[in-house]
This record gives C-alpha cells, sequence and structure tokens, in this order.
C-alpha cells in the first residue's frame, strides 16, 4: 500500500496478536508477523489477506538468540522504519515451583522478557532518531501479584510492566510512545500450553482475544500509559493496591494451583 505505515507484531500466529495485527491492518498499516509456529503463522497471514492486508511474515522461536536475531535482520530488509512495534510474544507455564521444567522456565524468560528488551531496543533506537513512533508491550495484570503455582510467569509480567512504563518515561522526550496492554485471562492457548487445564482460572470463562487487542490498540494510539482490558480486570488489578501480597499469593494460589478446578467443584 504506497505511502502506508508499518507494523510489526509478535506472537501474531493466534490469540491477542493475531487480533492485534487485524487491528493494525484495517487502520492502514502494512504489516510484518512473526511467530515460531511456521503453519498456524501461514494460516494467519492467510487471513489476513483474505481481508486485504499487506503481509510479510518470518519464523522466529525467540527462546533462542538467533531466533531473535532473525526477526531483527527481517525487519531490517523490510528496507522501511518501523512506525509502530507490538512486543506481544509470550507463554506461561503452571505448577509448583519445585516441579516445573527448568527447561521451559528458562525459554520462557528468554520469550517474555530477553527477546522483548532486545526487540525493543533496537526498534525504539531507530524510533528515537526519527523521533516518530509507538511501541505496544503485551504485560498482564499477573505481573502485579505474586504467582503462587506461576511464579516464573507472573515474574517476567511484573518486569514486562514495570519496564514498559519506565521506557516510556524515557522516550517521551523522543515523541516516541509507550503503552503497557495488561490482560487478564484471555480465551486463547495459552492455559493449555502452560499445562493449567485442570485449575480454576483455566476452567473459567474469558475474555475474548478481539476486545482486549481492540483496547491495547486504542490505547497506543490515545498515547495513554498501560491498559487494563476488561471490567473483571480492572477489579482485580485495583485490588492489588489494597491487598497484602501475602493475600494476593493465597488468591493466585487458589485459581492456580493444579486440581484447583476439581477442588471447587466438589
Amino acid at each position: 500500500m504506497a505511502n502506508a505505515q508499518f507494523a510489526v507484531i509478535t506472537g501474531a500466529s493466534s490469540g491477542i496478536g493475531f487480533e492485534l495485527a487485524r487491528l493494525f491492518a484495517k487502520n492502514g498499516f502494512d504489516i510484518l508477523i512473526t511467530a515460531e509456529d511456521a503453519g498456524g503463522l501461514e494460516t494467519a497471514a492467510a487471513t489476513l489477506r483474505s481481508e486485504g492486508a499487506t503481509v510479510a511474515t518470518t519464523v522466529a522461536d525467540l527462546a533462542h538468540a538467533d531466533g531473535t536475531e532473525s526477526l531483527i535482520a527481517a525487519i531490517d530488509a523490510a528496507g522501511r522504519p518501523v512506525d509502530a512495534l507490538a512486543a506481544n510474544a509470550g507463554f506461561g507455564l503452571g505448577g509448583r515451583f519445585t516441579e516445573t521444567d527448568l527447561k521451559t522456565e528458562i525459554d520462557m524468560i528468554a520469550v517474555n522478557v530477553i527477546s522483548t528488551v532486545q526487540l525493543v531496543k533496537h526498534v525504539a533506537q531507530a524510533m528515537a532518531a526519527r523521533r516518530l513512533g509507538r511501541i505496544l508491550i503485551t504485560g498482564s495484570i499477573a505481573g502485579l501479584m505474586p504467582g503462587a503455582f506461576q511464579s516464573v510467569y507472573n515474574g517476567t509480567k511484573a518486569f514486562l510492566d514495570s519496564f514498559g512504563e519506565a521506557i516510556r518515561e524515557e522516550l517521551k522526550e523522543q515523541d516516541v510512545v509507550v503503552t503497557v496492554l495488561m490482560p487478564g485471562a484471555t480465551e486463547t492457548n495459552f492455559f493449555h500450553r502452560a499445562e493449567m487445564d485442570d485449575t480454576k482460572v483455566g476452567e473459567s470463562k474469558k475474555m475474548d482475544a478481539a476486545p482486549v487487542a481492540e483496547a491495547g490498540f486504542k490505547a497506543l494510539m490515545a498515547n495513554d500509559d498501560h491498559v487494563v482490558a476488561g471490567f473483571k480486570n480492572k477489579f482485580q488489578a485495583l485490588m492489588t493496591n489494597i491487598l497484602p501480597d501475602p493475600a494476593l499469593a493465597r488468591m493466585h494460589r487458589d485459581i492456580a494451583q493444579p486440581n484447583s478446578e476439581k477442588a471447587a467443584a466438589e
């Protein structure tokens, strides 16, 4: 599309990332989408193209440094400035910390934190030099509370929530907007991949991905610092400002402990 802006969306083969890609495309952006799942990525791209989007794809496993580097190379190879970045890729893992798989947790830190920092730094430096650009970081209300039985995941999201707000303050001097999207439980493949199907939160009714993405996109375009998507999630976020951390950890245990869904039904 002539004179179109250019947006990069990570974790875009499904869920919130896919819906963000759709919103950028509908609002006149050419888009580069990425995910580790080649089949899912091509299916997503085909759907977006059928809706009129101009879509480029790159398969990248952001759990490994060479995956992030290949994504950065693809961005640079596009030969155009990035007007917007949605750093959305991430995954979780539930379970008792002493029993969960360490490699999976290290990969989670790599995807959720390390690759996000590396990608945002690369894009933000160019945006700051141009004095123009927007960055949306998918954090979570999970980052506002100690995540018993999701300890590493919540820790990564606490980092992202803080990181986004911090660089927003720095980059506003260069007219670069940074917004943190803070979803709660969302209807995606997240809980199945996180091995949390048998938890209360895994079985609960969740917010659809489309309105979550829309809240994030609108907040980014409105230059908001952050947005919590959904009334229920706004209430939960408010509670984190009232209750002490031990109480929040107990509350999180209640919804995230394995077999909590079965216990709740008995």
